[in-house]
């Protein structure tokens, strides 16, 4: 490969962000090449087999995406992408049963029943938590001429139509805390809520983003329903992939990007490091080059500082990534692991013909609790304090998996869903960022008798293997978790949507201060997190605006869509909008 290589549009980084803006980009007809650092695309929708026939997810493992256009937009049934819908029996797992404390199971009551709902958007005629949800995560920022007010934030419009008594001038201001307060009861309930949204990116706790943290957990239901992909998100990967490719995108692995080429101001190419394995080092962008690597990388590493201010430069250094990191754990088990006796009426709701224990988080007592958790990990920053007792965890609902998935069985026993906590990220451990890898054997111990507060069938003698990754193991296995989480960074009121980064309110839109490149990473751009196909979908209407992309009738911009003045609009056949 010797010849000089050209193409339209040039992306850093093969991940669900990189990957599905090829797909969208390359169904445009735009000449695509992604180019991605690791041996195997796929990013944070990574797979992993540590033992022969045994398949888990080291990094993501819940599917954040059910409202998202990509599925129709990009038609991914016709690449394989199937949907294993896992019924959720509400009124019975939230109402009925409750949620597990060390005291026991806490029912919710009516009240909080019709607050879920109610905030969701599940109890509207027809219910409008789709849109809702697009509203919310599905939209690209204001322009920056554009004020923030009540009246043209896009869920507060949602709710405003479809749900009124949801609708407070106070509620853009709220902590999802403060927002459950007003409409729910039971202390459990909201216990469990705050602390799966402070594992989704944007906690219980945090002024302003009341809605998004209490999405980035309903998410996970369309109406009364799991959305598990079949075979996992590495398999929804796969079809994101397969579609790129036949619309003409090339996917280069082993390819690792050391500069972006800047000429004049504006992105022309990247060069590649010298053991990228193609012969020709230099790869030319007619249109664009758009970057699905954290804005750290893209901005301190691959961009020299003589085309940045000093004054950019420190902001990117400023931006935030304490928003928190995960431990993974995954067990092999010789029998399947259950609900200790006094939760035993959790089997009701349990998954698989071996009634896997359904994703929940222990122990659900108070707020006081989630405060201690949230204390040990953001305030302390070092080892955990807490007893094992004490700790908080999550249990994913991944036995929603069809029982012929290889995820749920295995020849030696039985693979359990991931179970996950919050630790400090390793970049701001007081004791540096190897502290908590020198200690995993008394962390898998530690959690260990955490889970076995709840769960049987942990000990010594049941388990035959867990694996587990640390924060900083898994940003060395995925260079694309900073922090050692999909979340990228805080989504706090100050670095999400027409905030995000806080670079200034016109990077929210994508757009950076080099002329043709653009940010595709979830440390960059809203909503980031794992809302797959959000950042690309919010891009494209950027990219339209700035005559790159031309899309055909398949395309169809959020309803919510203000378009910048002077270019052209995303909405079809619109034009050039009047400065």
């Amino acid at each position: 490969m010797t010849r000089e290589e050209r193409f339209d549009i040039v992306i850093i980084g093969g991940g669900p962000n990189g990957v599905t803006a090829a797909a969208y980009l390359s169904k445009c007809g735009l000449s695509v090449c992604v180019l991605e650092e690791k041996y195997e695309s796929g990013g944070s929708c990574e797979s992993a087999e540590p033992i022969a026939g045994a398949r888990i997810y080291p990094h993501a493992q819940l599917m954040y995406a059910g409202p998202a256009p990509g599925f129709e937009q990009l038609e991914l049934h016709k690449y394989g992408f199937r949907m294993a819908w896992s019924p959720i029996d509400l009124e019975k797992s939230m109402g009925k049963l409750g949620q597990p404390t060390s005291q026991g199971l806490v029912p919710a009551t009516l009240v909080d029943m019709m607050g879920f709902g109610k905030i969701a958007g599940m109890l509207g005629s027809p219910p409008f938590m789709t849109e809702l949800m697009r509203a919310t995560f599905w939209c690209p920022p204001h322009p920056p001429e554009v004020e923030v007010t009540d009246e043209n934030v896009p869920y507060m419009q949602v709710y405003k139509q479809h749900q009124p008594d949801v609708w407070t001038p106070e509620l853009r201001d709220m902590t999802m805390f403060d927002l459950m307060d007003q409409h729910m009861e039971t202390e459990s309930l909201k216990t469990m809520l705050a602390f799966a949204a402070w594992g989704s990116g944007a906690a219980g706790h945090w002024e302003g983003v009341a809605i998004p943290a209490f999405l980035a957990v309903a998410l996970l239901l369309i109406p009364g329903k799991l959305s598990y992909p079949r075979g996992g998100l590495h398999a929804y990967f796969h079809a994101i992939l397969r579609c790129a490719i036949d619309h003409g995108a090339v996917i280069r692995t082993c390819c690792p990007v050391d500069e972006i080429i800047v000429s004049n101001g504006r992105a022309v190419g990247v060069r590649l490091r010298d053991n990228a394995a193609v012969a020709e080092k230099t790869i030319w962008a007619n249109k664009a080059v758009l970057s699905a690597v954290d804005v750290k990388q893209t901005f301190q590493k691959l961009i020299g500082p003589q085309h940045l201010s000093r004054a950019f430069l420190q902001k990117i250094d400023d931006i935030s990534i304490k928003g928190g990191s995960l431990f993974v754990s995954t067990f092999l088990t010789r029998k399947p692991i259950k609900w200790l006796p006094k939760f035993k009426a959790m089997e009701e709701v349990a998954m698989g013909p071996n009634k896997a224990p359904f994703g929940t988080t222990y122990p659900a007592d108070s707020r006081e609790l989630y405060f201690e958790n949230v204390a040990d990990v953001d305030g302390y920053k070092g080892n955990p304090t807490l007893p094992p007792e004490k700790l908080m965890w999550l249990l994913s609902p991944s036995q929603a998996f069809n029982p012929a998935d290889c995820q749920h069985h295995h020849p030696a026993g039985y693979i359990s869903a991931p179970i996950m906590q919050g630790l400090t990220p390793h970049q701001y451990h007081v004791e540096g960022p190897e502290a908590l890898d020198k200690i995993k054997d008394e962390l898998n111990a530690y959690v260990r008798q955490a889970y076995s507060q709840a769960l049987d069938g942990l000990d010594d003698d049941n388990v035959i293997s867990q694996w587990s990754c640390t924060p900083r193991e898994m940003e060395f296995r995925n260079t694309g978790l900073i922090g050692g989480t999909w979340c990228g960074r805080r989504h706090c009121e100050d670095q999400l949507w027409t905030n995000s980064p806080i670079v200034g309110p016109g990077m929210a839109r994508y757009r950076t201060p080099i002329d043709g490149l653009y940010n595709c990473h979830q440390s960059s751009g809203h909503p980031g997190g794992l809302c797959l196909m959000a950042i690309p979908y919010n891009l494209m209407h950027i990219l339209i605006e700035d005559g790159i992309a031309e899309p055909g009738d398949w395309w169809y911009p959020s309803p919510w869509y203000i378009p910048e003045k002077g270019k052209i609009s995303a909405v079809p056949r619109q034009g050039r909008i009047p400065e």
